[in-house]
């Protein structure tokens, strides 16, 4: 979902890395036993790490609407939402732990502000319509991003994109059948709708990432396969798909200067604040140390358990030495 501020090691030209590269170019996978230059290693920890710490800390805009959820089927769903993106983040912390880092060091860097998450869960859920914009508009941008990721050169983060992927096309679309609902109820609601989405648009479309011409380290990845698109043909592709969808919501795309451009076959639109989206990154967006609080809150609530689980463990090696 999430490839913002990734950064990529120095250029590695030993035989082993162009033999490397020879394997990335003819579409091999890359598994955890395999030769990696250095860079591609920590480009796929980081990548995979803020990606799997993103699953984790979007749990916390929905969470907070499961109680409030104006019918028990509503519940129902939003709950099981929620669960997958827990499931999301245990696949990629797995991922990730192939490649030699901990579970425990990925979070600890994601609660000492160390590690990225991405930038829209720093935005706040106001209304139940948010529901449905997080659904259609964040998790579309999400599958935007990670459909491609399936043919990521990396093995693991490459399978584990599989089922992830599933499952958000379900996200996708239990967020715009709210908004459908919300767009063709009463008047109060349709507005609640528009607000959900004049509030979401721009941060959904900051989540692919800095523009190309600021998007530095975009050209190593994609060399690696690591990423398989740019910043911007992602951007450009959802709001392709994404615009007709508020048209027959009924619902205003909160750009006056979004056009049709029959020559490249696409919308023309405005860019976002670039200004706000290095400010959210930075730690200084709406919702940033509510977000990171909570996690913190989490992470010292639960040692007990992993104290507990590391004891049981320990107690169980120490049976099985004596047994021998």
């Amino acid at each position: 979902m999430y490839a913002q501020m990734v950064k990529s090691g120095a250029a590695d030209d030993s035989p082993e890395a162009r033999a490397f590269q020879a394997r990335i170019d003819a579409g091999e996978k890359i598994e955890p036993k395999d030769w990696m230059p250095e860079g591609y290693r920590k480009t796929l920890i980081r990548q995979i790490g803020q990606h799997a710490h993103s699953e984790i800390v979007g749990q916390l805009p929905e969470g907070n609407w499961i109680t409030r959820a104006p019918t028990l089927e509503r519940k129902a769903i939003l709950l099981a939402k929620v669960q997958d993106e827990a499931g999301h983040g245990l696949y990629l912390y797995c991922a990730a732990e192939t490649l030699g880092v901990s579970r425990d060091d990925l979070t600890r860097d994601l609660l000492s502000g160390k590690m990225k998450y991405s930038s829209i869960f720093n935005y706040p859920t106001l209304t139940w319509a948010d529901m449905g914009a997080v659904g259609w508009l964040v998790d579309g941008a999400a599958i935007m991003n990670q459909v491609p990721l399936q043919r990521t050169s990396y093995g693991p983060y490459s399978r584990a994109m599989i089922r992830i992927c599933k499952e958000e096309s379900f996200h996708q679309r239990q967020g715009y059948d709210i908004m459908m609902k919300m767009a063709g109820g009463t008047a109060e609601q349709k507005r609640m709708a528009q607000d959900a989405l004049d509030r979401f648009w721009y941060p959904s479309l900051m989540m692919f990432g800095p523009s190309d011409k600021d998007s530095v380290h975009s050209a190593q990845s994609m060399a690696w396969k690591i990423k398989m698109n740019t910043n911007d043909e992602l951007r450009q592709k959802f709001v392709d798909q994404t615009v007709p969808q508020a048209e027959y919501l009924g619902l205003t795309v909160p750009d006056p200067d979004l056009t049709w451009n029959e020559d490249k076959g696409g919308y023309d639109f405005s860019e976002p604040d670039w200004s706000e989206f290095f400010e959210v990154i930075k730690g200084n967006g709406p919702c940033n140390t509510e977000r990171l609080a909570a996690r913190n809150a989490a992470w010292d609530d639960g040692k007990w358990v992993r104290d507990g689980l590391l004891a049981h463990a320990q107690k169980r090696a120490a049976r099985k030495v004596a047994a021998e």
